[in-house]
């Protein structure tokens, strides 16, 4: 099969705006100290920027109101965005808002899209998405928040962690179990809860090695949440009961996508960082780019790089044409492998600065500790690395006789020539 990753001239001069719209305008807003207001205020012009240029909300088709991009367009804008924690917002594509826009665009009725997926778009409403338990994390079959029938609507009740902007979301896109005895992937189904519904607790956000301090109503904070006989209207059900590991699946597959790209952003500023560094240190006679050590972490970053870069655009390309199912493999593959690029280049970039790499004078150290976390959101490395495998293996019969085996193959071959075999005999 033959691949084909490129984009017309008219798209490529909206990534170079946008190359030179981050660096220039995002980026400097890390160094300033800002409470969310005053980003919202500072941010606002540069929404409206992207708006006026036609990219704002770019992940959903046009006749919902976003930029109808493919996943392909998506993935290269997304290895600009990923450059910055706030360039995703700025373009109307910042998680969890965007998957749960996903979401909706594929489960949702007409008037459920009215009432949440356009406000989403129009970035008027926050959301989250809670789905994770501390008891099941990687593994949704596992799920114990209960959605029980109750009149009109069903009762929720449950413990949930990491709902990603939980605790300045509006809704909160819910993923509970409303039939125990249903095959595991028919057991959940998928709500939205109003955030300030009767019985929603929102406890706190939970301190992690990527933001340590204790903080609440911060975007980017992962809530831990109770519900506790919350009653939700059944016209919040998104689609069919049963359907939420096939929704929650149709959501993570382009979210993963938009994960590797934007970590290939972190990746190449960090690798920017790392060769500036090399050619400018000077140490035991010359300059570290002339250290075979350096060469070899700027040679083997090049290559680990491209090639996360060339297997996600890959997924994505597949995704285009054929959907989620269609990239399965490839998506589990590009989840486990682009994050351990992004760890390792940062790494490196950090191991060549030294002390001051682990100073916070330069955002490595801060990069390094949330690159940690990509080895274990939406799926830790071990279960993509088992879901490719058996994938993998699907097209591998077992065999009494290995299919190599040389005499079996050497007879098969003698049959196979044996007439030719004979005649070379009787000529010589």
């Amino acid at each position: 099969m033959a691949w084909d990753f490129s984009t017309e001239p008219e798209f490529e001069e909206k990534l170079e705006w946008m190359r030179g719209f981050v660096r220039d305008e995002v980026i400097p807003l890390e160094t300033l100290d800002l409470e969310p207001a005053e980003l919202d205020r500072l941010t606002a012009p540069l929404k409206a920027e992207v708006r006026a240029r036609g990219l704002w909300a770019a992940h959903l088709p046009p006749e919902l109101g976003g930029g109808g991009f493919g996943q392909v367009r998506l993935g290269l804008m997304h290895e600009i965005l990923g450059r910055c924690v706030y360039a995703p917002a700025v373009f109307g594509n910042n998680a969890p808002d965007s998957g749960n826009a996903e979401l909706l665009a594929v489960g949702a009725n007409a008037e459920q899209k009215r009432r949440w997926l356009e406000p989403l778009l129009d970035g008027t409403l926050r959301s989250a998405f809670s789905m994770t338990e501390p008891g099941a994390g990687a593994d949704p079959t596992l799920l114990t928040t209960r959605a029980e029938r109750d009149g009109d609507g069903y009762r929720v009740n449950g413990h949930k962690w990491f709902t990603s902007n939980g605790s300045v979301a509006d809704i909160l896109v819910l993923m509970a179990v409303t039939d125990p005895d249903a095959p595991p992937r028919r057991r959940a189904s998928i709500f939205v809860v109003p955030a300030d519904a009767p019985g929603v607790q929102i406890l706190r956000d939970v301190p992690t090695m990527g933001d340590p301090h204790e903080h609440f109503g911060r975007p980017g904070g992962h809530a831990e949440i109770h519900y506790r006989d919350v009653w939700v209207p059944a016209e919040n059900l998104i689609g069919a009961e049963g359907d939420g590991f096939l929704l929650a699946q149709k959501r993570l597959g382009p979210g993963r996508i938009h994960h590797c790209m934007r970590w290939l952003g972190q990746s190449q500023r960090a690798f920017d960082m790392l060769c500036e560094r090399a050619v400018s240190r000077y140490a035991h006679g010359s300059v570290l780019a002339d250290k075979q050590m350096v060469q070899d972490w700027i040679a083997t970053s090049a290559a680990e790089m491209t090639a996360a870069r060339l297997m996600t655009l890959q997924a994505a390309w597949k995704m285009d044409r054929g959907g989620t199912t269609a990239a399965l493999t490839d998506i589990a593959m590009i989840k486990f492998y682009g994050a351990g690029v992004l760890y390792n280049v940062i790494d490196r970039a950090v191991q060549a600065h030294g002390s001051l790499g682990y100073t916070t004078d330069l955002p490595l150290e801060s990069m390094y500790r949330h690159a940690r976390a990509a080895r274990i959101y939406d799926g830790p490395d071990e279960v993509h690395k088992v879901t490719v495998a058996r994938r993998v293996l699907r097209d591998y019969p077992p065999r009494e006789v290995p299919t190599e085996h040389v005499p079996t193959r050497r007879e098969a071959a003698r049959a196979k020539f044996a007439e030719l075999l004979d005649t070379m005999s009787v000529g010589s």
